[in-house]
């Protein structure tokens, strides 16, 4: 397996990974899903035999704030390391950012596969008044 700081994968492999994972919302728009990609900080793919299997990506001001966006592994590759291995490559650059967010389904698989690369949920964050908020629009 490789791991590649960008470029972005062409539309036919994204469509393909991201569907692959059930994220339809952003195969619905291919346009939008690139200028997602292409407006990230940071994107970095998992290639296993010149195969897209894995993405992630960041967005970040790289100072205060890194969001870790789309964290998508192929269900053919899941459970064998590659979820791991993009987010140690794409939070790398970020290593000096106290802030690191994270949005995800309510799932107790990904709860516990976070929770291992120190993320915590905001109500588990220790004494405080920590609150994590979202807006969906559309």
């Amino acid at each position: 397996m490789s791991i590649e700081r960008g470029p972005v994968p062409d539309a036919d492999e994204l469509i393909a990974l991201y569907r692959a994972v059930g994220w339809t919302a952003y195969t619905d728009d291919p346009a939008v899903l690139h200028a997602a990609l292409a407006g990230s900080s940071l994107v970095v793919i998992a290639r296993r035999a010149g195969r897209l299997v894995g993405l992630a990506r960041v967005i970040s001001d790289g100072a205060t704030i890194c969001y870790l966006q789309d964290v998508l592994v192929h269900p053919d590759a899941q459970r064998t390391g590659v979820g791991r291995a993009l987010i140690l490559a794409v939070l790398e650059p970020y290593a000096g950012v106290r802030q690191k967010v994270l949005l995800t389904d309510d799932e107790p698989g990904q709860r516990a596969f976070y929770e291992s690369l120190g993320y915590r949920e905001s109500r588990d964050h220790g004494a405080g008044s920590l609150r994590a908020f979202v807006r969906f629009d559309g």
